[in-house]
């Protein structure tokens, strides 16, 4: 191979390395739960891009139920890093807002609310983010890959999560069978 073929080569190899960085990049915008304060609250959630669903947690530390949300919405960030999670104490977003409704869950996603979880009744008696994650993706595409909601997308996020949660079962189920033989 010519010096200038070697050059228009790994010319051509470096552009599509580049894009496909570029592409990753976008899908990867979040990835963590992100915590805000009152004043960030439009900025950051009312006025996020159109395509980007907003999962909202209203919480106070010291709540144990908050603890146990926060931990699988953190689970959650890393795997959805295209869902934007955000984390405001309750009465920085809302003033007086009552202590017995927390945990509380709000969805956004085009400058509106989608939906909302207060307490954790929602999600069963041991939330897990695979729990979560199954009430989340009920009605809307809240949980998705980036790639903007369509319709093989979403069946896409929603049999992974039924797949995990099977697994999470089994595992739980095969554990308290090694464990309990009272022969």
């Amino acid at each position: 191979m010519s010096d200038s073929a070697l050059i228009r080569y790994q010319s051509g190899e470096r552009k599509k390395r580049l894009a496909e960085m570029r592409e990753a990049a976008k899908l990867q915008r979040y990835g963590s739960v992100i915590p805000i304060s009152g004043s960030d609250f439009v900025r950051e959630v009312s006025q996020a891009p159109p395509d980007v669903w907003v999962v909202v947690i209203l919480y106070k530390d010291g709540y144990p139920e908050c603890g146990i949300l926060l931990q699988c919405l953190e689970e959650l960030a890393t795997k959805y890093p295209a869902t934007k999670f955000v984390k405001i104490i309750s009465t920085d977003c809302i003033p007086n807002y009552p202590d017995r409704n927390l945990p509380t869950l709000l969805v956004y996603n085009n400058s509106a609310v989608k939906a909302n979880y207060v307490g954790m009744h929602s999600f069963g008696r041991r939330c897990t983010p695979e729990g979560v994650a199954l009430v989340l993706c009920q009605s809307d595409p809240v949980l998705n890959d980036g790639q903007s909601g369509s319709e093989p997308s979403r069946k896409a996020v929603l049999e992974g999560v039924r797949q995990r949660l099977i697994e999470k079962v089994v595992r739980d189920h095969e554990d308290d069978d090694d464990g309990s033989s009272s022969d």
